[in-house]
């Protein structure tokens, strides 16, 4: 595929984000969550322009990627626990917390075991069955994991002003739901 046609999806991506960046950005409820929050956005840019020579994802999963991303940059601008979607719904179903950081951790596990098992099939040349699924499912609960331990290590550096990063919304359990809701998205996808 020429590379200009080839790049023209990951152009598009890279504009819908730039203008999600600036209206996310542009007054969110606190700047430094806003950063934390949107800070996979540019990791995950970065990647697939480095990657785009090597492996491009499929139309449908970078849309999927371009969606999750523009779901980050929504819980960075109000805080996952302020989302207005997210009062909505919980008004809705009578839930006792706003539930958008459910659905960003649900999205953060869907999305990436799709992009997880195109690289482990069109790179890695792993095989559809048993070890594709183990493998994939593996792969989000880690990167899962190691999220959780990356907003352990702000809340240990930023001590009280974590609250917002964390978003646990006064849940214990929170860790273990943002975990265990990545891996039903994972199961799902």
């Amino acid at each position: 595929m020429d590379g200009d046609v080839a790049r023209r999806p990951l152009i598009l991506l890279t504009s819908v984000w730039a203008v999600g960046l600036v209206l996310s950005g542009w007054q969110p409820y606190d700047r430094a969550t806003w950063a934390m929050e949107v800070a996979p956005v540019f990791l995950a840019l970065f990647l697939l322009w480095a990657m785009r020579n090597r492996f491009s994802p499929t139309t449908f999963v970078l849309a999927l990627i371009g969606f999750h991303g523009l779901v980050l940059m929504l819980g960075g601008a109000y805080t996952y626990a302020r989302v207005p979607v997210g009062f909505a719904v919980q008004d809705w179903l009578g839930l006792a917390r706003n539930p958008y950081d459910r659905f960003g951790h649900f999205v953060q596990g869907a999305v990436p075991a799709l992009a997880f098992r195109e690289v482990l099939i069109r790179l890695a040349g792993v095989r559809r069955g048993g070890w594709l699924v183990f493998l994939v499912l593996a792969c989000c609960l880690a990167l899962s994991a190691a999220y959780e331990l990356i907003e352990f290590g702000a809340a240990m550096a930023l001590g009280q002003g974590a609250e917002e990063f964390l978003g646990t919304q006064g849940d214990a359990w929170d860790t273990q739901w943002d975990m265990a809701l990545a891996l039903c998205g994972a199961i799902v996808a």
